[in-house]
Formats: structure tokens, sequence, C-alpha cells
């Protein structure tokens, strides 16, 4: 096999309206949610994905932004102020977050979906930047952590590198959350991690669909194999999403990032990959909620943190608390 060529850039999206989030999406992109990082840190959402592709090796990315998020991200990732300055004088820590900031700035870029299409159309909005390389995909509203040294998108990175192929994270999931997650199915080719030969792949199967068309050898019942929200794709993937952009093929009123999917399984190798690690949702409320707690069992504060849930739990338990 030749060599592989090197995954240098990244596309994370972050064009979506977050309507879940009412009214806090009103003046606030869901994407810039500040959450306390696992190193104490209070961040905007879309800097801990960004910091998650620059740990893996991503020299360049590209952030797929709408009219109204791209002034709020872009003001974000820039040098320190002389606005702001002064009042961190003195605070180390925060001048070398701030160096942090500006650093980071100078990898990124920005492409506007100027009218809400669907997810495969962002993606597509940053055909330009991806060039003729290979490329990795975040969501910008998810925050993956690693169960493993490496974290989830170095660990993709590495099997792309190994296979040389269009690759997906996948996770193991339940039947009842099917409803969720674009879902697929294949043939165990690789262990440490298991990867997949993708065979089908479905956005959002019913339980009935599942059963019949997705069921993956080797998975427990009721087990399958859904997206786990990071792919690393060959640039070829633009051509079969601009199949269903020209001829306008749409589900739900929207160009899916899914149907490009299995169009580019029917023509070359696709693959997926189990990622050691768990993908949280912040673009949903609860998800929101656990993305946060996820962080601080992650952190320097978990023994804090249980301790506050158990004194909470207590509190309520002996009715010092009223419950609705």
């Amino acid at each position: 096999m030749s060599e592989t060529a090197k995954v240098r850039k990244a596309v994370i999206t972050a064009a979506g309206t977050g309507t879940r989030h009412f009214p806090a999406m009103v003046t606030v992109q869901k994407e810039m949610f500040p959450l306390v990082d696992r190193d104490g840190t209070t961040k905007p959402t879309i800097q801990i994905i960004v910091e998650e592709a620059v740990d893996a090796g991503i020299e360049q990315i590209c952030i797929v932004c709408s009219p109204q998020s791209l002034p709020q991200i872009q003001g974000h990732f820039r040098a320190l102020s002389p606005q702001v300055a002064p009042y961190l004088k003195g605070k180390v820590w925060a001048l070398e977050e701030a160096a942090r900031l500006e650093e980071l700035s100078r990898r990124i870029q920005y492409v506007i979906q100027e009218t809400q299409e669907g997810y495969g159309h962002a993606v597509y909005c940053a055909r330009s930047f991806v060039g003729d390389e290979p490329f990795l995909l975040l969501l910008g509203d998810h925050v993956y952590i690693a169960d493993a040294k490496k974290n989830c998108s170095r660990q993709l990175i590495d099997v792309y590198a190994e296979y040389g192929c269009a690759i997906s994270g996948v996770q193991r999931t339940p039947e009842d959350l099917l409803h969720l997650f674009g879902t697929l199915t294949g043939t165990r080719i690789g262990t440490s991690p298991d990867v997949y030969e993708v065979t089908r792949i479905h956005e959002k199967p019913t339980l009935e669909f599942a059963e019949e068309h997705l069921r993956t050898p080797g998975l427990s019942r009721g087990q399958y194999l859904c997206f786990f929200g990071m792919h690393v794709f060959p640039p070829s993937i633009f051509d079969c999403i601009a199949y269903y952009v020209e001829n306008d093929i749409r589900q739900r009123g929207e160009i899916q990032l899914t149907d490009a999917q299995d169009l580019l399984r029917s023509r070359e190798r696709y693959l997926a990959a189990e990622i050691s690690g768990e993908r949280y949702d912040m673009g949903v409320p609860f998800g929101y909620i656990q993305t946060q707690l996820a962080l601080a069992i992650h952190s320097s504060s978990r023994r804090d943190l249980l301790a506050a849930l158990a004194h909470l739990l207590t509190v309520r338990d002996l009715g010092l608390i009223r419950s609705e």
C-alpha cells in the first residue's frame, strides 16, 4: 500500500441554531457555552474541541459558522485585547491562557454556511479549505473524553494511518438510543481497537429496521454500532455530498451527511473503529449537564464533586430541600 497522507486538517461544524437551548441561545451560540475543563479552566465548548484536534496533531482547522455565530467564535480566538488586559495583570495562569488562545487563532480559518441546509451541507462548505487532503471532522457541540492515553481524535487518526481509507469513530450503543444516532453495520477485520468493514449505514433507524438490517456479528443482542461524532474522510467525500447538493436530494428538508457516507461506502473502502472513550452532546440541556459532570469527574475536582453530590442528595433525602 502506498504511503498514507498525513491528516493535517480538521473541520469543526458550529453553524447550528441550538434551539433546544432557548432562550440562552438567543444571546450565546451553543458552541460558546462555557464549561469548566479537566484542567480547571473555564472555556467555551468550541475551544475544548479545537484543543482536542490540536492535541491529536492537527495543524490547520476550519470552523464552519453561521453568520450569527461567526462574530462570537472569531472574537474568542484572538490576541488579548487592551480592554481585558488590565484585569489579568499579575495573573500568570490567565496570561498563559491568553497566549494559548492567540496561538490557536493562527491555526483557525472560518467559512460561513449562509443558510441552514443540514449537516452534510455544512461540511460541504469546507471543501475549498480541505482541498485534496484527508481531514478530521468533529462536531462543534460534542465533547470527547478518552479512556486511553491517546485522545479520541488521535485514536481515529492512527487507525486511518494504518488503513488509509475513510473511517468513522463508532461506539456500541443500546437499542433504545438508536433514534439519536446514525447507525452502521459491518464485519470486524481488526482488534485493539475493533475495526469493521462497513456494509450499511442508516440515519437514526427505527428499532424494527435496525433489527432486520443493522445487526453486527459479535455484538450482544440489543447493541449496535453508532457514530461517535468524529470521522477521517478522504477528499472524495465532497464528491458524494455534491451529488445530493446538486440534485437537491434531502431528508427532512436537509442535506444529510449520512447519505453521502453511504454513497462513499458504495464507491470505495469505508471502515469504522470503536473509540476508547465517551462522547457527550452538550447541544441539548441534559447533555450539557452530563458534559460538565463528565469533565469534572475526569479532573482533580473529582473528589470534591462527589462529596458535593452526596451532600445534595443527603439534604434532599432528609427533607431539607422540598421535592416537587
